[in-house]
């Protein structure tokens, strides 16, 4: 099931996506129904993300507090954390629509950030 859920291995970082208990990823399921040029910019962040371990231009990649950050391409705002061993856990993402992230799409990121840890300290997220 690991596999399933990377987005990418890059040579600093690994980038996954977050899935639920039932194996769903909505982030993931988000990222498949953009078109193939919001596909491309978001892929060539993760591939600078992976790669270099860090984005540089704060416009694509920002700190939104309570250790959430967004990666960002027009319109679209992916959030994720770091965890331990160079990872990068991508949880939701939605269509940025105003000036301010939505409270409810960081209690998400939030949640499942929770949920991950629990999981993958119990031994069974990567069942």
């Amino acid at each position: 099931m690991i596999k399933k859920f990377i987005a990418h291995k890059g040579s600093k970082l690994t980038i996954e996506w977050y899935c639920n208990k039932l194996g769903k990823s909505v982030a993931f399921d988000y990222f498949k129904k953009l078109s193939p040029n919001q596909k491309k910019k978001f892929v060539h962040l993760l591939f600078v993300l992976g790669d270099l371990g860090k984005i540089f231009n704060k416009e694509k990649f920002r700190y939104e507090g309570d250790q959430i950050y967004a990666i960002k391409t027009s319109p679209d705002r992916f959030l994720c954390f770091f965890f331990e061993g160079s990872k990068i856990i991508i949880t939701n993402a939605y269509e940025k629509k105003s000036a301010k992230m939505p409270k409810r799409e960081k209690e998400k990121a939030l949640n499942a950030k929770k949920d991950y840890i629990k999981r993958y300290k119990e031994g069974t997220y990567y069942e």
